[in-house]
């Protein structure tokens, strides 16, 4: 038994970490390539972002918005969907507590902070759930919904924000009242955007944990996702959990826009493509392997590789355009899962069947 779980670890541990070392592999590959040196370019991006407090700070500004949009992407995909909508449900996350904050600048922060993070919260749930909603009573897939609604709410934002709540393709910044900063916290990163939204992430990814893990909703949610008719049968709702699940998904994508906006801008402009958040959300997703530590560690790597990405290109030459491929790469490496568990299938197969076929102790056990 104590062999059987060694194995299931390390092949877990081997996933992401296969795939982060074949992902910066095909980076270095394209950029000797080009004449490029990678050891160069890798030395310029890692200790570039560790050099300096300004710099780790903004990774872990980065790596915040990736955590919320990671785990919202998680739950929906434990539920058996593939939410597609995050950038979308980020966006009107972000559009939904700028407009609120505005509007109210001079309630206390106390209060104004939790309200327009529940504003935003709640606009990204809802927004989700429509998606859910045709899922779950007209069986519609939510990818085609998800993508269609994405770019909806990107052209409702940039309107609202041309002509409605802002001017000049950009709003004010909202009071100090709702921004999320913390003075000691800009000064011990050097003026960083890093802000209580980090701690507000940690808290999250504790309360998702516990969810998933140890209440009956959470257990619905993944047996529901793993086999819809014999939760049925069980007499769980698939149409309840289905609903439920994007609707925390879309909660989660939410939170994370409305962090965006009152901690990293303090306001909301015109964009002209979707928010990046919500795409990558869906790669630390898949490299932390639906677990909420995994998911935490991704996103930190894939905010050292945002942050680290102008080091490559103004200290090594390298264009920051390697640090997308590398990005690309290891997210196309996270494919490898099937590939390790097969081989780790094997493995054990073969400890097995013992060095002349037979079965061992341990293997018939």
């Amino acid at each position: 038994m104590v062999e059987v779980k060694t194995d299931n670890w390390l092949k877990k541990i081997s996933v992401p970490l296969l795939a982060v070392l074949f992902g910066f592999l095909v980076g270095a590959i394209i950029m000797l390539i080009f004449g490029y040196n990678p050891i160069e370019a890798y030395s310029h991006m890692i200790f570039g972002v560790f050099a300096s407090p300004y710099s780790i700070g903004e990774t872990l500004t980065q790596a915040t918005l990736l955590i919320f949009t990671g785990l919202a992407f998680d739950i929906a995909n434990k539920a058996g969907f593939f939410n597609i909508g995050l950038s979308g449900q980020f966006l009107i996350g972000w559009l939904s507590t700028i407009t609120f904050a505005l509007q109210f600048p001079d309630l206390p922060r106390i209060v104004l902070v939790p309200l327009s993070l529940l504003v935003g919260t709640i606009a990204g749930a809802l927004y989700a759930g429509i998606a859910g909603f045709l899922r779950a009573y007209f069986g519609t897939s939510e990818v085609i919904v998800t993508i269609m609604l994405n770019h909806t709410i990107l052209q409702i934002s940039n309107y609202l924000t041309n002509f409605v709540i802002g001017t000049g393709s950009r709003t004010e910044r909202v009071s100090e009242n709702a921004s999320l900063s913390l003075e000691w916290l800009t000064n011990i990163t050097s003026y960083s955007r890093l802000n209580i939204g980090f701690f507000i992430a940690i808290v999250v990814v504790v309360i998702y944990w516990f969810f998933m893990k140890h209440t009956t909703a959470g257990f619905e949610i993944k047996a529901v996702g793993l086999n819809p008719d014999a939760s049925e049968y069980a007499g769980m709702s698939s149409k309840k959990n289905i609903i439920l699940s994007m609707l925390i998904s879309g909660g989660l994508a939410g939170l994370g826009g409305a962090i965006n906006g009152l901690g990293t801008f303090g306001n909301i402009f015109v964009i002209g493509a979707l928010p990046n958040e919500g795409f990558n959300g869906i790669a630390v997703a898949l490299l932390g392997l639906g677990n909420p530590i995994g998911i935490v560690l991704s996103a930190i790597l894939f905010g050292i590789l945002n942050t680290g990405a102008p080091f490559m290109a103004t200290r090594a030459g390298v264009p920051d355009e390697m640090a997308v491929i590398v990005t690309a790469s290891i997210v196309f490496f996270v494919g490898a899962y099937y590939l390790v568990e097969w081989i780790f299938e094997k493995i054990g197969y073969r400890r097995a069947q013992g060095p002349h076929g037979a079965e061992t102790e341990g293997g018939a056990e």
